[in-house]
């Protein structure tokens, strides 16, 4: 039987949340004398703390209940507030699979939490039998999975989670920032099923948000109340929860652009694929590549000579970058970066051979 409360930190079981004025009044109109905010301009209102209406058309969008969902000030608020309502500092731990997303390391190390890496095998997944001696050690209290992965870009088999799912006591975190590009489907609305399960996505990708940092994570009630108990009062801005209601409105072209970008990342592989430069494009569930080069760092700045910025991964993957799918005559200037380089050193070969 899973019990939530043995996994938190009795400081927060304890905590007595701030009770805001937008808290105390949940109504719309009236002459507003209880926030001492300035009674002039257009921004001049605190939110509402519980980003009711930006919930509200989530719902209508995922049929995910408000109170199974939170949203953070983009999703590295919402991995800095699990650490700090499950792990107790210097006591407690958190695993991950590595490579993957820098924030879980950071995060753990704001926190004072020792965070265990366990590599990822050669084809980028979860080593199942690796997990079961960790899965008794009491102080581990989280498991981050980015899936699809970061910078991999793959999804992780469904087997292995179901696995962790399964025999871990402890939460498991699903960080599904890439899930829209992806053709596998969510884990958001898995977790009646598994109560110790955080959904994490993001506005950041496929919903052109990157600027407003909204994150949202889907969880049971008693985790989001959690969530809501240790979030600052007013996390989200008005702006950024407006952006994202427009957004959630105007469904017709994010699904437009999405499918420019699935369409220009297949472009953009079958040209990777012509060159000599590019030794190996690993599958991907995102909208970026993962490629093996011949000299990552030399190629990363050969192409920043050229004004075209990629992500040099090669401390992660050796001499791979990470090519984001960008508009089409973006993708198309960095086929044609890659291509001077080609005949760059092919002309620079000749003329060493004379």
């Amino acid at each position: 039987m899973f019990d939530l409360k043995t996994l938190v930190r009795p400081n927060i079981l304890a905590l007595k949340p701030y009770s805001s004025a937008r808290d105390e009044f949940k109504g719309d109109e009236g002459v507003f004398l209880d926030a001492n905010e300035n009674p002039f301009g257009t921004l001049n209102r605190y939110p509402n703390s519980d980003q009711k209406n930006l919930k509200q058309k989530l719902t209508a969008y995922n049929g995910i209940a408000n109170n199974n969902t939170f949203a953070g000030n983009g999703s590295d608020e919402i991995i800095d507030l699990i650490y700090r309502i499950f792990c107790n500092p210097g006591k407690d731990k958190a695993l991950t699979f590595t490579p993957t997303f820098g924030m879980y390391q950071v995060a753990a190390d704001i926190n004072d939490i020792e965070l265990i890496t366990l590599p990822l095998n050669d084809e980028f997944q979860i080593n199942r039998n690796d997990l079961t001696s960790y899965f008794e050690d009491e102080n581990l209290k989280l498991i981050f999975i980015c899936s699809p992965n970061n910078p991999t870009g793959n999804c992780f088999n469904k087997s292995d989670i179901e696995f962790i799912l399964k025999n871990f006591k402890g939460i498991v975190i699903i960080d599904e920032a890439y899930a829209d590009f992806s053709d596998q489907q969510s884990w958001q609305n898995s977790f009646e099923a598994y109560p110790n399960l955080i959904v994490i996505q993001t506005f950041s990708k496929a919903w052109a948000l990157a600027a407003a940092r909204i994150g949202i994570a889907y969880a049971n009630d008693e985790i989001i109340q959690l969530l809501n108990n240790v979030k600052m009062p007013y996390n989200i801005s008005k702006l950024n929860e407006t952006a994202a209601i427009e957004a959630l409105e105007n469904r017709k072209d994010f699904e437009a652009n999405k499918q420019i970008i699935l369409d220009e990342k297949a472009l953009l592989i079958q040209e990777l694929k012509t060159l000599d430069i590019i030794k190996k494009i690993y599958p991907s569930d995102a909208n970026f590549l993962l490629v093996e080069v011949e000299d990552a760092n030399q190629l990363y700045q050969n192409l920043v000579d050229q004004k075209v910025i990629t992500r040099n991964r090669n401390s992660l993957v050796k001499n791979s970058i990470r090519i984001t799918v960008g508009r089409p005559e973006e993708n198309k200037k960095l086929i044609k970066a890659l291509t001077d380089l080609i005949g760059f050193k092919n002309l620079s070969s000749l003329n060493t051979t004379k």
